[in-house]
């Protein structure tokens, strides 16, 4: 039927938003696919580590050490406690994928608040809405059985804490949910909506006012993992897929040149924590063999048919090329950042990701004003290849820090 078609289609169009070529978990690649190196790990849920917020989408999707903002929530809820403003909210809009559909949009809106007589303590929350654009439904001859906008959606919930003078920790709570068919049946099975409760969990680690001959710098690391949560399914099922948990780490480096002038270089490093697709034994028919259990017989890697803890533990050594593969399961993003008077931004960045295990490759350029109490940042991507499905990407992001504003009424009462 032609609704199962299209029910299938959604989902692997949503389970490929984060790699352009990917293998269902319980559909696994063939023998000369994984051979021939192409064996991406591919989720449900993938909407969840889209990066939202314009600052980072212009360095390369780096945000795990950058200074800590509205979006920090989404990078590393560590940073919250180090955030400069007593308070403050973004607004985020990405018109997604429009080199493939006109009508597929992120919407993220994102705000803090600082508390305590100290200030050590920060609580956060924030929305992502992700719209698919309108579906219509018809069986095989073409009769119409119903319309509907499939959109996923998360709410978040964060609080963190300073433990010293340069190091916090953060911890978020999420629900998500994502629904793709609207509850269609599929040869005579329902469908549902995924949904799923999930946690991150972060550190951040940050040495301000460090003396580089006349100049002073700023070093933070950070680290995360994000998304730890069950398995979800679209159908009731037994089979059910992993949601996108995820590693990220890495350093910052910021130069303060002047009063007026200063520039940063970050790095994040990304492994995603969940079991790499096996090579498995087929038949001389070139099918795979089952194994009595469920799945079929492994002839390298491991049965990615696990528990969540135990999923998280092996996707650190299950990858069927062994070694050299698991280093090519790693993601890296360079950003970089220049500031004039606090006022004015530019940044540039580059995204990589491994052929085989998604091909994402691209760099992103951006920028940023500042002006009392408003904010105005955007990112532009730039692919390495033509005709790249995320070609012509624009993020903008408005934000408002009411710290500021509190400040502007206080000197105008004084004057």
């Amino acid at each position: 039927m032609k609704n199962k078609l299209v029910l299938t289609a959604l989902i692997a169009f949503t389970f490929s938003v984060g790699s352009f070529k990917s293998f269902s978990q319980n559909n696994p690649p063939k023998d000369d696919d994984l051979l021939g190196q192409i064996n991406t790990i591919t989720t449900a849920l993938p909407f969840l580590i889209i990066t939202p917020d314009a600052r980072a989408g212009a360095m390369g999707d780096v945000g795990v050490s950058s200074t800590p903002d509205a979006a920090s929530i989404h990078w590393n809820p560590g940073k919250l406690a180090f955030v400069e403003n007593d308070m403050g909210f973004a607004v985020s809009y990405t018109p997604w994928l429009r080199a493939l559909v006109p009508d597929i949009n992120l919407a993220y809106l994102s705000g803090y608040g600082r508390f305590g007589k100290k200030k050590l303590q920060t609580i956060a929350a924030s929305l992502r809405y992700f719209s698919l654009g309108d579906i219509t439904f018809t069986v095989n001859v073409g009769n119409v059985i119903g319309n509907f906008r499939p959109n996923e959606f998360a709410l978040d919930v964060a609080y963190s804490r300073k433990l010293s003078d340069f190091v916090s920790m953060g911890v978020a709570l999420r629900y998500a949910n994502s629904n793709l068919t609207g509850g269609i049946s599929v040869e005579g099975a329902p469908t549902k909506a995924a949904q799923t409760v999930a946690g991150d969990v972060g550190i951040y680690i940050t040495k301000p006012k460090i003396k580089i001959g006349n100049m002073k710098a700023d070093f933070a690391f950070g680290l995360c993992i994000s998304n730890i949560g069950n398995k979800v399914s679209y159908t009731n099922t037994s089979e059910k897929d992993f949601i996108p948990m995820n590693l990220r780490l890495g350093p910052s480096f910021k130069i303060n040149i002047d009063d007026y002038n200063s520039i940063a270089v970050m790095v994040d490093l990304n492994k995603m924590l969940v079991p790499t697709p096996p090579q498995l034994t087929r038949d001389s028919a070139g099918n795979p063999i089952p194994d009595g259990n469920g799945y079929f017989e492994i002839e390298k890697g491991k049965n990615p048919n696990v528990s969540v803890p135990a999923g998280m533990i092996q996707s650190f050594g299950d990858a069927p090329g062994g070694a050299a593969e698991e280093f090519r399961e790693l993601t890296y993003s360079i950003g970089m950042e220049y500031w004039y008077n606090k006022q004015f931004a530019v940044r540039a960045g580059y995204f990589n990701e491994h052929a085989t295990k998604g091909n994402r490759k691209y760099f992103t350029l951006g920028a940023g004003i500042r002006y009392n109490v408003f904010g105005l940042d955007f990112a532009y991507l730039v692919p390495t290849q033509q005709r790249h499905p995320l070609e012509n990407t624009l993020r903008f992001t408005l934000t408002f820090d009411f710290a500021n504003l509190k400040a502007k009424k206080t000197e105008d009462g004084a004057e």
